[in-house]
């Protein structure tokens, strides 16, 4: 359903879209890679351009200095209702290799594709092309009524390509100034091109690097082998012993605080039509390999992982040299779901391997770290508005989906602001993000632009 405030609106986006694309495009052009100290200062006028912009909308916009990059915070009138918070990051990844652009990175064109027209350019699809979409749904709102539905702030870092050194801090020191109803964050993707999705559930993450050391030396395997203990054999038995027969991970209260799916959750997965059989099969794969049981999207979004991410021992080199190694590392990971503890399963990993240690091997645990998962209540109803909103734009109902990877930025505003975040992105799979040539779907920004003024008075409402 869309009433007639809404229909103006959406009028409006559909008529200027071009003047939207010229906006999109001059900020694109501003080279803000955050890694790279020589592109400090055009991080800077990155931030200037969009406190220029937000201020030339009637907000109250302010760059705020860091040991890094700027922030950018603005602040739009108040309306007495719902306050949301917006955020987004301006700088961009790196280009390289240069070679394998087919154009300039900065220099952003609309290019014709078999499946439509893109954007392309370094930042279009992450993130600056997701952040525009939010603000030219403002834009159109305020030329259409001269003011906006609720109250809303914006804030944009631009360290997100780079780790985020400031983010924390900065947060910490200004959270009465940061501080709303409800944030939301538009880094993240559709379903597919036709299902736009609210991301809901974010894995946490756990991860170590394992080192076992036995004899003082590579020892000759001829003159040793057999009554030398050798670590790389200790350590393919610690690692297999994670997994049982059935896909589970072994470790000591492991599944803790893992939530099982609702019926409802369950119900709009089952509806999406994923191909485990494609998924698999795009990379050379057949068989789902973790928990015997479940879908490879409950495997992706719901369920905890433990993976082997590297190992080394002995002679790695070209041809062969017959040593019994006196180290072997390994680098493992854990993704989590729900309450899962990290350092709980830390603590636990390491009795395991305390447990599977022979007298004359030890072992050292380096690195290790982790942070909790994030989930957000779907039974607010401002997610539930938010969803209908969407469902109302694109081709196919909206789903709350969850997310293999892990955004930290929702995590660091549940916890350090006490907020909930509504994650609605319209990247697709194919944007090659981080990538040469770089893309962002015209349609995407479009009707992007279009959902967010529908989710707008949809707030509003909830």
């Amino acid at each position: 359903m869309t009433n007639d405030r809404v229909s103006a609106v959406l009028a409006h986006v559909d008529a200027h879209l071009t003047e939207s694309l010229d906006r999109l495009f001059e900020m694109l052009r501003i080279p803000s890679i955050s890694t790279d100290p020589a592109f400090k200062a055009e991080c800077d006028r990155t931030a200037d351009w969009m406190v220029a912009d937000l201020a030339g909308l009637g907000f109250a916009a302010e760059k705020h200095p860091t040991p890094g990059h700027p922030m950018v915070v603005a602040h739009g009138e108040k309306t007495g209702g719902r306050h949301i918070l917006f955020y987004g990051h301006y700088d961009v990844q790196p280009v390289d290799p240069l070679s394998l652009w087919d154009r300039d990175p900065f220099d952003p064109a609309i290019d014709d594709t078999p499946a439509g027209k893109v954007i392309r350019g370094r930042g279009a699809a992450d993130d600056k092309g997701q952040l525009m979409t939010f603000v030219e749904a403002c834009r159109a709102w305020k030329a259409v009524h001269g003011d906006l539905p609720l109250t809303v702030s914006m804030f944009f870092e631009g360290e997100e390509e780079s780790g985020s050194p400031s983010l924390v801090p900065y947060m910490t020191a200004h959270a009465d100034d940061l501080k709303a109803d409800l944030v939301l964050i538009c880094d993240t993707g559709m379903f597919d091109p036709q299902t736009p999705a609210i991301t809901t559930a974010l894995r946490g993450l756990a991860k170590l690097e394992l080192v076992i050391t036995g004899p003082d030396k590579d020892l000759h395997s001829g003159m040793f082998g057999g009554a030398a203990m050798n670590p790389a054999r200790v350590m393919t038995r610690v690692l297999a012993d994670l997994f049982d027969a059935d896909g589970r991970v072994t470790l000591d209260g492991f599944y803790d605080g893992v939530p099982e799916l609702s019926d409802e959750q369950r119900a709009q997965w089952e509806a999406l039509g994923f191909d485990a059989d494609a998924f698999l099969g795009g990379v050379g794969l057949s068989v789902p390999a973790g928990e015997k049981g479940r879908t490879a999207l409950e495997m992706i979004w719901s369920r905890p992982t433990c993976e082997i991410n590297g190992m080394t021992s002995g002679y790695t080199g070209a041809g062969f040299k017959t040593v019994l190694p006196s180290k072997a590392s390994a680098k493992v990971s854990f993704r989590l779901v729900g309450t899962q503890d990290p350092q709980a399963i830390l603590r636990a990993f390491e009795a395991h391997v305390q447990a599977r240690m022979p007298a004359d091997c030890r072992f050292e645990i380096r690195d290790a770290n982790g942070a909790p998962a994030t989930v957000m209540p779907i039974d607010n109803p401002a997610f539930e508005a938010a969803r209908q909103a969407l469902s109302d734009e694109w081709p196919r109902p909206a789903a709350f989906i969850g997310c293999g990877g892990s955004i930290p930025i929702a995590g660091y505003f549940q916890t350090l602001l006490g907020m909930d975040s509504l994650l609605i992105g319209f990247g697709r799979d194919d944007d090659q993000v981080h990538s040469p040539n770089e893309k962002y779907d015209l349609e995407a920004f479009h009707k992007g632009i279009r959902s967010w003024v529908r989710v707008l008075d949809a707030l509003s409402k909830a």
